[in-house]
């Protein structure tokens, strides 16, 4: 093949470079990052052969011209054929075993086709190629199915003699045979499925890297980085590897074991302290639901603070339903159905505001507190007390006074539960926790900047004795919802769960655990400069610009400059809420939400003819905390949105571990605060945009 150079310099004036295809050859190379890194395997483009394409085991991919001039055909092509080369190492050179790497690398492909967004589906739609006709046709979508498909094994010439589907193949190709991104939006609920047009799920981001988006959401949900899934598509090929060499169900518990035990040691926690997984935060309070019944014979009260800024299925979790209509792990049930198994519990809810939408003090909901907790012992019950310890309006409660308080209260059967969704903690706070005995609920999906959906609750010392010494089960109907493997391998309440695996679950971790990581990285000293450098800078330009007005209350906040407070992140505002103002009004609910999404959207050609300037400030893609409704004054219903801190802020910034360098990064992202605050005022300025 001397007429053969690698794709890298694969730059000369072919019809491929012409205007009118750059950008959108540009367009398919950046998904092209999605598709797996493989040492020693070279990319090779023929002029010569321009329809050629061919796997060459452990070598190398030929693909002709005329594929490149097609970028979508050669971008799926492409991800098949590297999917086919990370089995075949995978198999360690088994050359009879490799119509597993056929049917691995179909899957996968056929997936990522699915994948694709409309537009470039669009374009494959008249082509008539092997794979593409293959792909669309569902004869083919069983493994059993393509065995014994030539047209597959013609791509690589080599021959499976056996034509046998081995049973132990069976669990690998249905859980690892699937795109990283995939695997990343899978294991939760339909509220992570994207749509067709921009890829983007309800939260407004994608299950892969969205670098051209300014990204400041952390306290709704985030793109994964580049970096994290990076990790995550290593870790998927070990995984692959490992599966075919010491089995699929050893691996996997040894992963999610690995998981959790890379949790302890970034946090510093003991051994005595155990770990549950669980798809997201409300998951997590239906497995503090079915925790509390356990270890506890008597009626149960859950007293839930700032019910009104969780998750909106918490409430409904703790008395044992349904709160979607789809489980994690797929199963159809109805939202708000009482589960199989679970008792009666009582759940009194104390919000943040007030019927008017009034933001209570913190002397107020510490009253509100004590009261329900005084009332419900009078009872007998078992007080479950879930607090608040950031909501996604950056709000605590109770106070730090009341918790002091409520420790000394012996004689009450008082069950603490912190709910620490956003992670805006360290690891110092979380031990303080434990120690006091109180289970915490964490997310690596906020704070973090994991992909959304990555729950867990870590379990005091104390409490993991009463549920390792007790006979009961869990609820049967959990089945629906968790696997045995998301549980403590030693505790009996859960040895009737599921033997299978939620990989989707595993796999957010993981990018979450790599965030950690890194983060933690940074020196302490930097660390804390860099979080008081940016949060100062949001809040001031917020109170800058007279079209928005922040929503930030000291009163639920614990107060940083008080020296009995180490620094800490819990200690300041990392997340600012603001209503946004036009003709001296905040903007209708709708108005905020339609903004949220022109905010989050290229718009540029709605200002053709503008400036060079505003076109670009009219495509750059802004991604901020979604809207939460909350009154403007007393009676005016509105919503806020919110700009946050997330880890990456700091931890992309010491990227070079320079720290000159580090604060000039810092202030390139504070720089992007400012273009995100233009663009709304931007839009305002608009007519007709919001109406």
């Amino acid at each position: 093949m001397k007429n053969s150079i690698p794709i890298e310099n694969q730059y000369k004036r072919t019809p491929l470079f012409e205007k009118e295809n750059v950008n959108f050859l540009i367009h398919v190379l950046k998904r092209f990052n999605t598709v797996p890194k493989l040492n020693n395997i070279n990319i090779i483009t023929s002029e010569k052969e321009p329809k050629i394409f061919k796997i060459i085991p452990n070598q190398a991919i030929v693909i002709g011209s005329l594929y490149l001039r097609k970028p979508v055909l050669a971008l799926v092509y492409l991800r098949y054929a590297i999917e086919w080369q990370l089995w075949y190492k995978a198999l360690n050179d088994k050359e009879n075993d490799t119509v597993l790497c056929d049917i691995a690398a179909f899957e996968v492909a056929r997936i990522f086709y699915k994948l694709l967004p409309k537009e470039d589906k669009e374009k494959l739609e008249s082509l008539d190629y092997v794979l593409i006709n293959l792909i669309k046709n569902d004869t083919f979508s069983s493994p059993e199915a393509l065995l014994e498909n030539e047209e597959l094994q013609a791509f690589h010439g080599l021959e499976n003699t056996d034509k046998l589907f081995k049973p132990s193949w069976e669990p690998i190709i249905e859980n690892l045979a699937k795109p990283t991104e995939y695997l990343l939006m899978s294991g939760g609920d339909l509220r992570l499925n994207i749509d067709e047009i921009d890829l983007l799920n309800k939260y407004g981001c994608r299950p892969f890297p969205r670098p051209e988006a300014f990204t400041f959401a952390s306290s709704t949900a985030t793109s994964v980085s580049n970096f994290a899934f990076d990790k995550a598509a290593k870790v998927r090929s070990i995984l692959i590897k490992d599966s075919l060499k010491n089995g699929f169900k050893d691996t996997t518990i040894a992963y999610a074991e690995s998981l959790k035990n890379n949790l302890k040691n970034i946090f510093e926690l003991n051994d005595e302290c155990q770990i549950i997984f669980s798809p997201s935060g409300t998951d997590s309070s239906l497995q503090v639901a079915a925790i509390t019944q356990i270890i506890t014979e008597k009626d149960i009260t859950h007293i839930l603070v700032a019910s009104d800024e969780t998750g909106s299925g918490v409430a409904g979790a703790l008395k044992g339903c349904h709160f979607e209509n789809t489980t994690a792990l797929n199963y159809q049930v109805k939202k708000g159905e009482k589960m199989d198994g679970f008792r009666d519990v009582n759940v009194i809810k104390i919000p943040f505001r007030d019927e008017c939408g009034i933001l209570k003090s913190a002397d107020q909901l510490d009253e509100e507190v004590l009261n329900a907790i005084t009332e419900t012992n009078k009872l007998g019950h078992q007080i479950v007390l879930h607090v608040m310890d950031h909501s996604k309006l950056g709000y605590q409660s109770p106070s730090e006074d009341m918790m002091q308080k409520l420790n000394t209260l012996n004689d009450i059967p008082l069950q603490i539960v912190v709910d620490a969704a956003q992670l805006r903690l360290d690891p110092s706070d979380i031990q303080n926790y434990l120690s006091a005995g109180y289970i915490v609920s964490i997310t690596g999906s906020k704070y973090f900047t994991g992909p959304p959906y990555a729950g867990a609750l870590i379990i005091p010392e104390t409490i993991c004795e009463s549920i390792e010494s007790s006979k009961v089960k869990l609820p049967v109907s959990l089945n629906q919802y968790y696997n045995r493997s998301d549980w403590p391998t030693t505790w009996f309440c859960s040895k009737d769960l599921s033997d299978g695996f939620n990989y989707g679950s595993y796999m957010r971790w993981n990018a979450a655990i790599v965030e950690m990581d890194r983060y933690y990285k940074t020196p302490i000293l930097y660390r804390n400069l860099g979080i008081e450098m940016f949060c100062n800078f949001i809040e001031d330009s917020i109170k800058d610009v007279s079209f928005l007005e922040p929503l930030y209350s000291d009163l639920t906040k614990t107060d940083a400059s008080n020296k009995s407070y180490d620094f800490g992140i819990r200690s300041i505002r990392t997340i600012f809420p603001f209503f946004i103002i036009k003709d001296n009004q905040a903007l209708t609910v709708d108005k905020v939400k339609k903004l949220y999404v022109l905010l989050n959207s290229d718009i540029s050609d709605l200002f053709e003819g503008s400036p060079l300037e505003i076109v670009r400030l009219a495509a750059q893609k802004c991604h901020i905390g979604q809207a939460v409704n909350v009154k403007y004054g007393n009676d005016l219903p509105s919503a806020i949105l919110r700009i946050s801190l997330g880890a990456r802020v700091i931890s992309e910034s010491w990227v070079n571990r320079d720290i000159s360098i580090y604060f000039r990064n810092i202030e390139a992202q504070m720089n992007q605060v400012i273009v995100i605050i233009r663009k709304i005022e931007l839009i305002l300025n608009t007519p007709d945009l919001l109406d």
